[in-house]
């Protein structure tokens, strides 16, 4: 076997690793070197072993009692982004949205300054169709590189997914590894002026200066979470240390001590009231994995 570059954390403590500042211990947690080096890591593991991904920790709750299995950390790994001959874009799936945004801003290319408002990596948004400001990740996807468990990689194009809002589903057990996006040419000094003015809205309208995960709820259809759960009033409502943002409703934020246990119990709080205020049952965007601590 190839000898691996990266590096390999056992017992390794999540919260660190996480936009909300929480999370108990995973068994094991592999910072890969690069792509090749993924790849020979996976090829090493047991074919059962449960491997999670994480990029910036973003849009994810880790449980407290932590995750039993094998994390991938990508960030600020996984980082290559080039225009390809054909003009289209290629990305790894450690790259951080906002520098997609920039990169392609910056030569020319137009239609990709919505991933500004995404706080999450590449990976991330191809698994959930992530989206912002009225664009969506899948919009502007030519195809994506994906591995499988036993670390081969093959090249699938969007028609072998089925996707929707805040949802991807493939019918193998792969994990992105790099996207080919497709995106117009246009003014390179105005979408770069779009951007800042999409961050600048999202300063504004979002608690962007606190621990949180992103949207934590999906918006039902022709309507918003944020107004449901504002309706129900609960801006400012605190389970713990968790608490809904007074500055947008449909974030949680971690106001210093807070457990993923109470951040948990607060999601299904928001969701049990607004269903019986409105009878809308809520569905989380956020990715809740690992173990709970038992009583």
């Amino acid at each position: 076997m190839t000898e691996l570059k990266g590096r390999l954390l056992c017992n390794e403590p999540l919260a660190k690793y996480t936009s909300w500042r929480v999370g108990g211990a995973a068994d094991q947690l592999y910072i890969p070197f690069d792509k090749q080096d993924l790849c020979e890591f996976i090829k090493s593991l047991p074919k059962d072993e449960p491997v999670f991904w994480m990029g910036l920790g973003s849009n994810l709750l880790v449980r407290d009692g932590g995750i039993r299995g094998t994390v991938i950390n990508t960030k600020g790994r996984l980082k290559d982004m080039r225009i390809n001959d054909d003009g289209s874009v290629y990305v790894e799936a450690g790259v951080p949205c906002a520098h997609v945004a920039r990169f392609c801003a910056e030569n020319g290319l137009v239609d990709a300054e919505f991933l500004a408002g995404i706080p999450g990596t590449m990976g991330g948004a191809l698994k959930m169709n992530a989206g912002a400001f009225g664009g969506e990740t899948w919009r502007i996807v030519k195809n994506v590189e994906m591995l499988n468990v036993t670390g081969d990689v093959t090249l699938r194009d969007p028609k072998e997914f089925s996707v929707s809002y805040r949802s991807v589903k493939s019918a193998n057990n792969e994990w992105f590894l790099s996207a080919n996006l497709v995106l117009e040419t246009g003014d390179s000094a105005a979408s770069i002026q779009k951007i800042k003015g999409l961050l600048e809205t999202r300063a504004k309208t979002q608690p962007t200066n606190q621990p949180s995960c992103g949207s934590v709820f999906k918006n039902p259809e022709g309507d918003f979470a944020a107004r449901l759960i504002e309706a129900t009033k609960l801006k400012g409502y605190s389970i713990g240390g968790a608490c809904v943002s007074e500055k947008h409703a449909n974030f949680i934020v971690n106001t210093g001590n807070a457990t993923a246990t109470d951040i948990e119990n607060l999601i299904k709080y928001v969701k049990r009231k607004v269903q019986y205020i409105h009878g809308v049952e809520l569905q989380t965007e956020v990715c809740m994995i690992g173990e709970a601590i038992s009583d």
